[in-house]
């Protein structure tokens, strides 16, 4: 994303260039105040580097740094050759050398959550960094305050002991690996799981494996989730009691993967699935993240996998209309789980004066084929429904930032409803505010949706009520055929001429209600609403057991009494 490469260009430049000028400053004048200064803030943009470039390599500026804030101490003490500040630069200059060798070795380390088990190591030697400009910004203030070197030695010392200690954990376990595997293989063999949640995705996308996690605890089995990025193990291993452990090697992925294992668990079609899935002796099941006719929710990667678990007949039937030959055996319809929580209105609602809608629009996608964002259109869209006196939520995309057009006319958007909040009173959501609320607590919030082709859809459609959809492309006729859902929807065209038209049959007359019932049950499976996720519950169960059976569904009246198509 463009955004990303001006953020990292931005951070590389005040990173190299602070580091450089500090090093000028405190060698070649006689402003060490000034010097000291800059050093500090040129450390904070190494810090910084590394959090929009976890793979930075800083080595250069910390050494630029380091011998500058020495420079400077040794020119503040004013005494001539001092052996304690000699001690000192030794020390820091075992530390500039050693933290990344360490924390390579360290990224190589499994780590741990929700187990009995303390990976301390790679925990550290990920923060080496960190702390090795934590001690040269103190060493800066200390230079500046004249304390004496002594103090200077004294402060390195600790970290130099952590810096040590690691070195030697992870020799030790290079060259003489524990019997029986490592702790945290022997604390899954103890657990005994008996399925595994493999993830792999970009920053940001923890919401594909979170929304799982709920339904995976309810299956009753012990289960692990591997995580292949470690930025995500802090949010995914809040969300569940399982173990979470992020392999970052195939080594470790064979320690992790124990002999009680039978089925894996997927949820996107990340490229590091395919390390995964060379474990033969597992069954491997697809979930996804979601239900939409985008042309990733038909990606032909799907045949790899053992089983593939979608919502309802539409989804199979996405594979054959984009030409992708999938053998009929291995899709399980399981409904959506995550939609139970979803009120189902069963009579239509027409005529609305003051509306609540729903607005989800996605993002750019990373090819201009996935691109079916409607922001540009965003502002008019909005302001229509606001004239109408709706009341409007606005869910974005979690990427959409990730996008500096997107980021701006999304803060447009907010800027909008913000300044018509004030002036009306209406309580639109937004912003952090609709972060904070679940999908499914934003659908039955609202009676109507405003949305660009997503898996939003399809959760929607399980409450009944009326959606529009935006054709963001060039299809022109053809954008049904393309994507079916639309066609129980009502379609805004990337010009809006048709806007007040659309606007009109989402909130007035709704003609499609009849209709919608049976789109639902082909997107949705046609499940009894009192135990809808019961169908992906009992799928998952028999993977896992091949022998075990379902109760009897019980009956219900629910599903009985929805409209069907006339």
């Amino acid at each position: 994303m463009r955004g990303d490469l001006v953020t990292k260009l931005a951070a590389r430049g005040l990173a190299t260039g602070g580091a450089v000028l500090a090093f000028l400053v405190l060698a070649l004048t006689g402003a060490t105040a000034w010097g000291l200064g800059l050093a500090v803030a040129a450390l904070a943009a190494t810090v910084w580097e590394r959090r929009v470039r976890p793979g930075a390599d800083s080595v250069a500026e910390t050494a630029l740094l380091a011998a500058g804030i020495l420079v400077g101490y040794a020119r503040q003490l004013d005494g001539g050759f001092d052996p304690i500040l000699a001690v000192t630069a030794l020390v820091l200059l075992g530390l500039v050398l050693v933290t990344g060798p360490l924390r390579t070795a360290g990224n190589l380390e499994i780590r741990a959550a929700n187990l009995p088990v303390r990976t301390w190591v790679p925990q550290v030697a990920a923060r080496l960094d960190d702390a090795v400009a934590g001690l040269l910004a103190a060493l800066a203030v200390a230079a500046l305050a004249g304390l004496p070197a002594v103090v200077a030695l004294l402060v390195c010392l600790p970290v130099g002991a952590a810096a040590g200690a690691v070195a030697l954990d992870l020799a030790r376990r290079r060259f003489r690996p524990t019997a029986g595997g490592s702790a945290v293989t022997r604390a899954l063999r103890r657990h005994q799981p008996e399925f595994v949640l493999h993830f792999s995705a970009p920053p940001g996308s923890e919401y594909q494996v979170t929304m799982w996690l709920p339904y995976l605890e309810r299956i009753g089995r012990p289960f692990v989730v591997m995580l292949r990025e470690p930025e995500f193990l802090p949010a995914v291993a809040a969300a569940t009691t399982a173990p979470v452990v992020y392999c970052p090697t195939l080594r470790t992925m064979d320690e992790v993967l124990v002999p009680s294992l039978r089925v894996a668990f997927y949820v996107n079609h990340g490229a590091k699935n395919s390390h995964c899935i060379r474990f033969t002796q597992l069954t491997h099941v697809q979930l996804h993240h979601g239900d939409s006719d985008k042309a990733p929710s038909a990606n032909p990667v799907s045949a790899i996998f053992d089983r593939i678990f979608v919502a309802g007949e539409a989804a199979v039937d996405r594979y054959a209309r984009a030409g992708v030959e999938i053998p009929a055996e291995k899709f399980v319809v399981v409904g959506r789980p995550q939609v139970e929580a979803i009120e189902v209105r069963h009579q239509p609602t027409r005529g609305l004066t003051n509306p609540t809608v729903l607005y989800t629009p996605t993002w750019t996608g990373h090819h201009a084929d996935a691109d079916y964002c409607s922001l540009p259109m965003a502002e008019t869209l909005l302001r229509r429904l606001l004239d109408r006196g709706a009341t409007v939520i606005l869910r974005a995309h979690p990427y959409t930032n990730q996008h500096p057009g997107s980021a701006r006319r999304l803060a447009r958007l907010h800027e909008l409803l913000a300044a018509d909040r004030s002036r009306t009173g209406r309580q639109h959501v937004f912003g952090a505010a609709a972060s904070r609320l679940t999908l499914a607590e934003s659908v039955n919030r609202a009676d109507a949706l405003v949305s660009d082709v997503s898996g939003v859809v399809s959760d929607w459609l399980y409450s009944g009520k009326p959606y529009a959809v935006t054709d963001t492309g060039v299809d022109g006729d053809r954008f049904v055929e393309r994507f079916p859902l639309a066609a129980t929807g009502y379609v805004l065209r990337r010009d809006i001429a048709d806007l007040d038209d659309v606007l009109t049959r989402l909130l007035d007359t709704d003609p499609l209600a009849e209709a919608r019932w049976a789109t639902r049950r082909r997107y949705l499976g046609d499940f009894p609403a009192d135990s809808y996720a019961e169908a992906f519950l009992s799928a998952a169960r028999r993977e896992l057991d091949p022998a075990w059976t379902a109760p009897a569904p019980r009956t219900t009246t629910d599903d009985a009494a929805l409209p069907t198509a006339p």
